[in-house]
C-alpha cells in the first residue's frame, strides 16, 4: 500500500517528490492569516507612526520575498519559477487585527501553495518584529490556504468555518 503522503517514497524515507511527469499548467494558491494585537499598537500600524516606518510596505515586500524563498526554508519544496506575487493588508480596527492574504502564481509542474503560506507568514513575522517593541504579546494565527488552481487535481476552495 502507498501512502498519501507523497514526500515519502515505499521504505518510509523523505524525498523531493519527481514532477517531471506532470504537464506544465496555470498554477494559483491564495494563503490568508492575521495578528492580533492590543490597540495601542494597531493604532501605530494605522497612523503609520511606529518607530521602525511603513510597517504594512515593509511587511508587504518581505512577504513577496518570503513567497521567492520558500524552497530555502521548506526542505523538500521545488525552486519555482513565481510569475506574480500579490500581497494585501486589511486593517480590523474593532478587533485589533491586521489581516493578510497572499496570491501566487506560475507556469509549472507543481502548486504554489506553500509559496503562498510562506508570502503570509513571512509577512505577519515582518509585522511582528518591526512592532515588538510596543507589542511582544501579538498573536499570529488563522494562517491556511483558502484557494488553490491548475494542476490534475484542478479548484480546491477552503470551507471558511473558523
Amino acid at each position: 500500500m502507498t501512502s498519501p503522503l507523497t514526500h515519502f517514497d515505499a521504505q518510509g524515507q523523505a524525498h523531493m517528490v519527481d514532477v517531471s511527469a506532470k504537464a506544465e499548467t496555470h498554477r494559483v494558491a491564495v494563503a490568508a492569516g492575521e495578528i492580533r494585537m492590543k490597540p495601542e499598537t494597531f493604532a501605530l500600524i494605522a497612523s503609520g507612526s511606529a518607530k521602525k516606518g511603513d510597517v504594512l510596505g515593509v511587511a508587504r515586500v518581505a512577504a513577496i520575498q518570503g513567497a521567492k524563498r520558500c524552497s530555502d526554508l521548506v526542505p523538500l519544496c521545488h525552486p519555482l519559477p513565481i510569475t506574480r506575487v500579490a500581497v494585501d493588508f486589511e486593517l480590523d480596527e474593532p478587533n485589533s487585527r491586521v489581516h493578510c492574504r497572499a496570491q501566487v502564481e506560475t507556469l509549472g509542474r507543481t502548486g504554489v501553495e506553500m509559496e503562498a503560506l510562506c508570502a503570509v507568514q513571512v509577512g505577519l513575522l515582518t509585522v511582528y518584529d518591526m512592532c515588538k517593541a510596543a507589542d511582544r504579546g501579538m498573536v499570529i494565527s488563522n494562517v491556511r490556504v483558502l484557494e488553490k488552481q491548475g494542476g490534475k487535481s484542478g479548484e480546491w476552495r477552503a470551507e471558511l468555518a473558523e
